[in-house]
């Protein structure tokens, strides 16, 4: 994993708090190796029965995948443009197709809503605006819409995703999250449609700050 990648994670653990309320009881883990997507969602299904059942505490698990494809409950066919470029996996999700691949860290967020609330799309604004925080600290102004599922950044009029979002529920247990583009290759989306979203541009924090010579704070 980039250390870049492993930066930026660090400013998610940051902001957790004051994004999601109480960070106690909480696990935390950061994944090195890259984890295959099926052997992810194994392991978050496992997670989630075990925290409805207060067997194991939330779990924030940070980590890449190798490159690959999901499809959530919405995602059209069409939308998929190349089906032979990645392995392209279902996912149990919400939302449409979207890339994953080495930097790009996906943050899996496994808690529980009957703890934090039990609103699903006030869950997903938090995902967004947990993002935009942690991205403010670059220098980059992030802005979350109803209308357009993600993260989003402004470049010269034109929209460009810098996050996806997408998370299934049960029991009132989240799985799944958000997956925030740190430095992949964005030729890697060329694949597919991102989200549904035709003609909508996809960025980076590296390409933003190739272009803008931004740095952390």
């Amino acid at each position: 994993m980039d250390e870049s990648v492993i930066a930026f994670a660090r400013k998610l653990r940051v902001y957790a708090e004051d994004v999601f309320g109480a960070a106690n009881g909480i696990e935390w883990r950061l994944s090195a190796d890259r984890i295959p997507y099926r052997a992810a969602v194994s392991e978050m299904e496992e997670r989630v029965e075990a925290i409805s059942g207060r067997e194991a505490p939330e779990l924030i698990w940070f980590l890449e995948h190798p490159p690959l494809y999901t499809g959530g409950t919405s995602a059209k066919p069409e939308d998929l443009l190349d089906a032979g470029r990645f392995p392209v996996y279902k996912a149990g999700r919400g939302g449409q197709y979207t890339y994953h691949g080495p930097g790009q860290l996906v943050a899996y967020t496994l808690l529980d809503l009957n703890r934090r609330g039990r609103d699903v799309r006030r869950h997903v604004e938090r995902l967004a605006q947990w993002a935009i925080a942690a991205l403010s600290d670059y220098g980059i102004h992030g802005e979350y819409r109803e209308d357009r599922p993600g993260v989003w950044v402004c470049n010269q009029g034109h929209d460009e995703k810098i996050a996806a979002i997408g998370v299934r529920v049960r029991r009132w247990v989240t799985y799944h999250g958000v997956a925030i583009n740190i430095c992949p290759d964005l030729s890697h989306f060329g694949g597919i449609v991102p989200c549904g979203i035709a003609g909508a541009g996809v960025t980076s924090l590296a390409s933003i700050q190739a272009r803008g010579r931004l740095v952390p704070r």
